[in-house]
Parts: structure tokens; C-alpha cells; sequence
């Protein structure tokens, strides 16, 4: 485990030291699970993401999906997913004065995965997420300098996530307090990749945070998230986010 922390502490360091675009942002997320019986439960996250400066709404996506409970360790989901994106291009007007045309295009996804839960230290848990996305990319259009959506893309996406939450206070079971939270993810392209930058990786995002268990079933989370996204050609963008989650559990 330690050396898995080591790996991401220098993928962090050299992020930083990568020439990059950098922005600064908050992301606001919650994240629930409602049983309907022993083996089945509904998922749905949405999430709220602002443009750089904390300036007005980048990104919103909503996401639900099914989970079906094989075992008490292993979980697997399919699942729907809409994300609308704010996009900005920048044309020269009638006159030769500079005109940027903005607006919201959508994107379409359907995804599977598979999160499977384990103990590491003492009784703390480490959960490890597989997810696959087969992405639908609505192309821009510019007509009368007004952006709109016309045709899509297709591109697939593979993800691998790995979260622990450690208490402050080392009781067990979990039910109320403090904790510390560690997450990274990170994300490949497969397929035809013309349609996204061109590579096979994609981003990795880092959190680390800080949350209060309210409950067996609330838990409330403020953190810092370091999202490092590939462009095309040699661009990178460097995001430092402020993210604030909540996570329900009925």
C-alpha cells in the first residue's frame, strides 16, 4: 500500500512541474445508494462543476444506474449517464472584431463496472472501481455565430478508481466521526481515440479530504482534488479543485 501512495505522491509532484495550462475550480457531488431488495440497489451521482476562477457552471452530469450485490465484497452496476459541458470558440465578427460564441454541448454515456472492497490495515477498507464507457460526443455547430449541438462521436473509455476512508478514532464498525480520505483515479482511452486527444491516457485525478460521518449511512466530505488532463498534441491542463461530496446509504 505504501508504495501505491509513494507512486501517486510522485505523479502529483511531476504534474506540478509539468508545463501546463492551470485553472482553478470547485466541483460539488453527491453520491447515493437505495436498496431494493438483498441482491439490488439504485446508484445515481450528480455532480455540479464550475469554470476556472470559480466563474459560472462548467460541467453538470447526472448519473444513474443499477447495482446488482453478487457478493458482500464485490458489486456490479450498468448504468446511463448525461453531462452537458460548456464549450467557448472564439471567430472574427462582420467587421473583424473578435466574437466568442458560447454555450452547453452534451455528451451521452452508457457504463459497466465492477467495485470490489477488501480490508488493508487493521480493519480500514480499500475499494478498488473497473469502469467502462462507451461515450457519445455531440459535435458543435456555429450557425449565425449561435452554438448548438449536430451529430455525434463515439469513443470508449476505461477507468480505474481506488478509495479508503481511514477514522480519526480506530472504532469499529464505523458508525460516527472524523475520517480521512484518499482517492485516485485514473483513465485510458481505447479504441478509435480521434475522437477525444488522440492518446490512450487521459487524466488522473487525486483527492485527498477530509469528512464527518453523520450517520451509518450519511457521510459529508470537503477535499482537495488535483485533476490532470491530457490534451491533444503536448497540452495538459493542471485543474486544483475544491470538492465538496455527500454520500447517502439507504
Amino acid at each position: 500500500m505504501m508504495r501505491t501512495y509513494t507512486l501517486i505522491f510522485l505523479f502529483l509532484v511531476s504534474s506540478l512541474l509539468v508545463k501546463a495550462q492551470t485553472i482553478n475550480t470547485t466541483w460539488l457531488a453527491a453520491f447515493t445508494t437505495t436498496k431494493i431488495n438483498k441482491k439490488f440497489s439504485i446508484h445515481f451521482d450528480a455532480q455540479w462543476r464550475s469554470g476556472d476562477q470559480y466563474s459560472t457552471m462548467s460541467t453538470l452530469l447526472l448519473r444513474p444506474g443499477l447495482n446488482y450485490h453478487l457478493t458482500d465484497r464485490l458489486v456490479l452496476t450498468t448504468g446511463y449517464g448525461y453531462i452537458t459541458n460548456r464549450r467557448s470558440f472564439f471567430l472574427t465578427g462582420p467587421a473583424d472584431e473578435p466574437v466568442t460564441v458560447t454555450g452547453y454541448i452534451p455528451e451521452h454515456r452508457l457504463w459497466q463496472q465492477a467495485i470490489y472492497t477488501h480490508p488493508i490495515i487493521g480493519k480500514n477498507t480499500i475499494t478498488h472501481r473497473f469502469r467502462l464507457e462507451q461515450r457519445f460526443l455531440m459535435q458543435p455547430s456555429i450557425e449565425n455565430y449561435n452554438l448548438s449541438a449536430d451529430g455525434n462521436t463515439y469513443a470508449n473509455r476505461f477507468r480505474y478508481f481506488f478509495r479508503t476512508v481511514i477514522p480519526v478514532k480506530q472504532e469499529f464498525p464505523f458508525k460516527k466521526g472524523l475520517f480521512a480520505g484518499l482517492q485516485n483515479e485514473v483513465m485510458f482511452n481505447f479504441g478509435d481515440k480521434t475522437p477525444v486527444n488522440g492518446k490512450i491516457f487521459d487524466q488522473n485525478r487525486l483527492l485527498l479530504s477530509a469528512g464527518y460521518r453523520i450517520q451509518p449511512t450519511i457521510d459529508v466530505e470537503l477535499g482537495y482534488l488535483n485533476q490532470h488532463v491530457k490534451g491533444r498534441a503536448d497540452a495538459f491542463v493542471n485543474n486544483h479543485v475544491i470538492q465538496l461530496a455527500a454520500y447517502t446509504r439507504f
